[in-house]
């Protein structure tokens, strides 16, 4: 696999970023909750983190020390469609903070993340594997 291209983003602009996609996740009548047993009312431990994971994506930093997998495979009512949607409201997030060339990186890396986390959370040898299932 090729590497993809480094965006030109900041550290502040990571930041920003971050607390839009995840206030647009908070306010989400089926993301909202799903992510807040996750995070037990501590949205500010997640933002920090989610920084540090969205830095080291962007950045390619290494701030990020978690494992995206292990994190969401216990969100327990995680599904397919979710994962779709989360990935629709950080395309919006990005599109609203971001020059269309930086959003566009961006929002590509987090596509190609989106369909690991379906494939590793989703993915069973013994099914056909539908990509568009919701």
């Amino acid at each position: 696999m090729p590497l993809m291209q480094t965006a030109p983003i900041s550290e502040e602009q990571i930041r920003q970023l971050v607390a839009c996609f995840y206030g647009k996740i908070h306010a989400d009548t089926d993301l909202g909750p799903t992510f807040e047993r996750v995070v037990a009312g501590d949205w500010e431990t997640q933002l920090a983190e989610m920084h540090d994971f969205w830095s080291s994506v962007t950045l390619t930093n290494g701030f990020y020390k978690g494992s995206l997998v292990a994190v969401h495979k216990h969100m327990g009512g995680l599904e397919i469609g979710l994962l779709d949607r989360c990935l629709a409201l950080f395309g919006h997030s990005c599109d609203e903070l971001l020059d269309s060339e930086t959003a566009g990186l961006c929002w590509l890396k987090a596509a190609h993340i989106a369909e690991r986390l379906k494939l590793s959370l989703f993915h069973r040898p013994d099914r056909p594997w539908l990509r568009d299932a919701s």
